[in-house]
């Protein structure tokens, strides 16, 4: 769609707005367009991306008006930032004693698993391999499992891939159907 410059200011002035609670935006990317919805019928949505320090945060809202969605994208990134902040105050509070006994145990327990047999995948069929149609690439920043699953909650995603601050190895958290979490490390 084609921006205005009413709806640029208009993007420029919310955003201006969320620095307040939180400094450390690097960057920021706003899509807007135009689609059709059976709720709504032509939807203007505003999709929103901020890269914060490690972090990432992403709104998506969609109403019949661009200002109106552009408002509650903001507003729900304002939240999330919020809630982010909530955390890490909290997370300070915390005994650095715990972190460093998790370490030791997790550590300890590397090295009595010793390394995994590797076995080698079957190569798969081109006919019936899904097509990839989107690629992302993004820094791995080390981060403890509780920042990683908050993470994922202010993405809105139901996976998160991150560098494990215990481990230093790439791991996956997702949610489980029953509502709790997973973790997938890699071994060897």
């Amino acid at each position: 769609m084609a921006v205005t410059d009413a709806l640029r200011r208009h993007v420029a002035e919310k955003f201006s707005k969320l620095p307040r609670h939180f400094d450390q935006i690097q960057d920021a990317q706003v899509v807007l367009s135009v689609s059709r919805d059976r709720k709504v019928g032509r939807a203007q949505i505003a999709e929103v991306t901020l890269w914060c320090d490690g972090l990432v945060l992403r709104a998506e809202e969609l109403s019949a008006d661009m200002y109106a969605s552009i408002d509650q994208a903001v507003e729900k990134l304002d939240r999330q930032i919020l809630k982010y902040r909530a955390r890490i105050i909290e997370k300070r509070r915390l005994d650095m004693s715990r972190a460093r006994q998790r370490t030791r145990r997790s550590a300890e327990a590397v090295l009595r698993a010793g390394p995994p047999p590797k076995v080698e995948p079957p190569e798969p069929d081109e006919a019936t391999f899904p097509r990839i149609i989107r690629t992302k690439r993004f820094d791995l920043k080390p981060m403890t499992l509780a920042e990683a699953a908050l993470q994922m909650e202010l993405v809105g995603h139901s996976f998160f891939v991150f560098r494990n601050s215990a481990t230093h190895d790439v791991s996956v958290l997702y949610r489980r159907r029953d509502g709790d979490y997973g973790l997938i490390e890699p071994e060897g």
